[in-house]
């Protein structure tokens, strides 16, 4: 019985290894939106203690110039909220990018191993063949000699 080589284990160790690449960029891209979201969260909430402030303090007294200055802090935090907004925009899109490669490259695998699989059965199916037909000639040997063997001795 021949020892089972797959023509295709080279095309199938390249698949591999694009198929790992593939997923710790697309891990890495979640990481990068996950920060992006936690950020965008961090001057979310920054933009609404500036709110709290600035109407609480409309309570008390009014002061212009503490307006003016909460005013231009206020336009500057939601400017950087915007940009949040952007950055996790673009950090999602680079995501599903790099998940649409990583799921190509998975199953660019998946069709190997198939292949694979399918030839390990067919090498599997043709060396049972083999077995077999040797186990037939060697009841036809020894049945052909008993027969010999019979008809010697009579």
């Amino acid at each position: 019985m021949k020892r089972f080589r797959f023509p295709l284990r080279p095309v199938a160790v390249l698949r591999a290894h694009r198929q790992a690449r593939a997923r710790e960029a697309f891990a890495a891209s979640v990481h990068a939106y996950v920060q992006a979201e936690e950020h965008l969260a961090a001057l979310h909430s920054r933009r609404q203690d500036l709110e709290t402030v600035m109407h609480d303090g409309r309570r008390e007294t009014f002061l212009a110039a503490d307006e003016v200055s909460f005013w231009g802090a206020y336009r500057q935090v939601c400017a950087d909220e915007i940009t949040g907004e952007r950055a996790v925009i673009e950090a999602r899109a680079k995501m599903e990018e790099s998940r649409q490669l990583y799921l190509e490259a998975h199953r660019a695998v998946k069709v190997v191993e198939k292949l694979e699989f399918k030839a390990r059965s067919a090498h599997r199916l043709q060396s049972e063949r083999e077995a077999q037909l040797e186990l037939d000639e060697l009841a036809g040997l020894r049945i052909a000699r008993r027969m010999a063997e019979a008809a010697h001795s009579s």
